[in-house]
């Protein structure tokens, strides 16, 4: 299996912080694949440069084996590399239906003189995003709330939709940062069977932050553990599970030191502050 994102040495400093620092790993092409750590460990931080929203200070990311260091997110955006946020962007005011409508790139309608002089153009167009729109919420689950405006919608369903919006790409490889959160378990399960069918039936790839043990070892294979902004330890989950440094870690000791007793999701839970849902829960994460 070939790797469809690759990390190689990159480091990242706020001031004098290393939030990355010399950070490696890869995902393979057709995975889903897990990040944990405790907050601070550089996960969020390492998303956003792989999403271009950053440029490292050093290394180098590679996309399906190219060069995308430093590219913008725009630019990404085409090629195939999309994210969703531990805070869902939608438009507030827009309903369901408009916001995945408004994602697919180039419409003619965004053109002022294809609309006076081509108006069969933009209509066919949008007849064409408004169907696959409605395939996406139907997929989802969502189709009752279509024409519901975004800012009304739950939690859960929010989540749902800024996964839906992937839907409306090309999409090769999408980070998701903390899907779980704020999301309540009768909706969770419709967001993990959603993302192993895209997963299993279009080929993508994902690459998952989540503090909820149980959604990672669900879903993820592999594993990452991050550490003070660089990879401590990849596996599965029940390999981590069972080493003491990545526990150790989650409690901000020095993870060659001595383990405390207690298992990797309890010391997952003393890591991940509480949130009222919908907040975002981690900051230089």
């Amino acid at each position: 299996m070939s790797a469809a994102l690759e990390v190689i040495d990159v480091s990242l400093s706020f001031g004098g912080v290393r939030a990355v620092d010399h950070c490696s790993l890869k995902v393979e092409a057709g995975s889903i694949t897990g990040l944990i750590g405790p907050n601070g460990a550089g996960k969020t931080t390492l998303f956003n440069i792989i999403a271009g929203l950053y440029r490292p200070d050093a290394g180098r990311i590679l996309l399906d084996g190219e060069d995308i260091t430093g590219l913008p997110a725009h630019v990404l955006f085409h090629r195939g590399l999309v994210r969703t946020f531990q805070i869902p962007h939608a438009f507030t005011s827009m309903t369901a239906l408009e916001n995945l409508m408004v994602v697919p790139p180039h419409q003619p309608g965004e053109s002022l003189l294809a609309t006076w002089f081509r108006p069969s153009l933009v209509r066919d167009r949008e007849a064409e995003v408004r169907a696959r729109a409605r395939e996406v919420l139907d997929f989802l689950n969502l189709s009752h709330v279509m024409h519901e405006a975004a800012g009304n919608l739950s939690g859960g369903q929010k989540k749902l939709l800024e996964l839906g919006r992937t839907m409306m790409t090309e999409a090769r490889i999408v980070l998701l940062d903390e899907i779980a959160a704020g999301v309540n378990r009768t909706l969770l399960k419709e967001l993990l069977a959603a993302i192993r069918r895209l997963n299993r039936e279009a080929d993508y790839t994902f690459f998952v932050i989540e503090h909820d043990m149980d959604m990672i070892g669900a879903l993820c294979d592999p594993v990452i553990c991050m550490v003070r902004g660089r990879v401590l330890r990849t596996g599965t989950l029940a390999e981590l599970r069972k080493d003491p440094r990545v526990i150790e870690a989650y409690f901000g000791g020095d993870p060659m030191g001595e383990p405390h007793a207690v298992s990797l999701e309890a010391a997952a839970k003393e890591s991940a502050p509480s949130a009222a849902p919908g907040t975002q829960r981690e900051g230089r994460a």
